[in-house]
């Protein structure tokens, strides 16, 4: 762990702390949610949920790992010795992301048989995309982070296509009242995914040391934020726009 100032330990015990309470909330406000909409829209609404659920605990168990790795005494901070655990971020990615797509799908209720082929598509794709990361994530030279970051961006691109190109037409088939949200829903996945790959290079941008450690935590923090807090809003947002168009059987 790079040794990182006070002012630099407080940010990002911070914006954990933040985190946590924000999924946390997140995840009781979905679940009492789920009765506000459609049936057919309760299973986006759980999944949701069990995003920012999903989210919440592995935040916990990163912000006791950021405490564990350093010493605050007297006003001054050591490392402790103790590694800090950024494997606890990519598990949960590798669990939420495939997920935030399967909430999109399944909240434009489009054909069982379309459902199934591009949940499976885009969910199988975050996963590698996950998965090709965090070699480039621990390595400590730029070279060997910029070419899992390469390979990672394959599946990512591939994604980014599906979301404008592929479901161009089954958005456009969406009620009009919902239209305008599943196309915003989208256009937050992809803004608020881009910024993960800009974050994850900053290291090999000549930013180092405790400036670098702290942007990264910080800067997959809010997107975390953005991605799956304020993203499953929309998802309920769109669920219940829909719930009051659609008749009800």
């Amino acid at each position: 762990m790079e040794p990182v100032s006070l002012g630099q330990f407080h940010l990002v015990h911070n914006a954990f702390s933040f985190a946590i309470a924000v999924m946390g909330a997140a995840t009781v406000f979905f679940f009492l949610s789920r009765s506000q909409v459609a049936p057919a829209y309760r299973t986006a609404i759980t999944i949701t949920g069990i995003v920012t659920l999903i989210a919440m605990y592995h935040y916990l168990r990163i912000f006791v790992s950021w405490e564990a790795s350093f010493s605050v005494l007297s006003g001054q901070i050591k490392p402790t010795g103790v590694a800090f655990n950024d494997a606890y971020r990519y598990v949960d990615w590798l669990l939420t992301v495939p997920l935030l797509l399967v909430e999109l799908i399944l909240v434009m209720r489009l054909s069982p048989s379309e459902t199934v082929s591009k949940a499976t598509k885009l969910g199988s794709l975050a996963a590698i995309m996950v998965l090709l990361g965090y070699p480039g994530e621990i390595a400590s030279d730029s070279g060997t982070r910029w070419l899992w970051w390469s390979l990672a961006m394959i599946p990512f691109l591939i994604i980014l296509f599906d979301l404008f190109v592929g479901l161009r037409a089954s958005i456009e088939a969406q009620p009009k009242e919902a239209r305008g949200l599943v196309n915003l829903a989208r256009w937050v996945t992809v803004l608020s995914w881009c910024f993960y790959p800009a974050v994850f290079v900053l290291p090999m941008l000549g930013i180092t040391g405790g400036d670098a450690t702290t942007a990264v935590q910080v800067g997959y923090t809010i997107s975390d934020i953005v991605a799956k807090a304020m993203f499953g809003v929309l998802i309920y947002m769109i669920a219940a726009r829909k719930s009051e168009s659609e008749p009800q059987h």
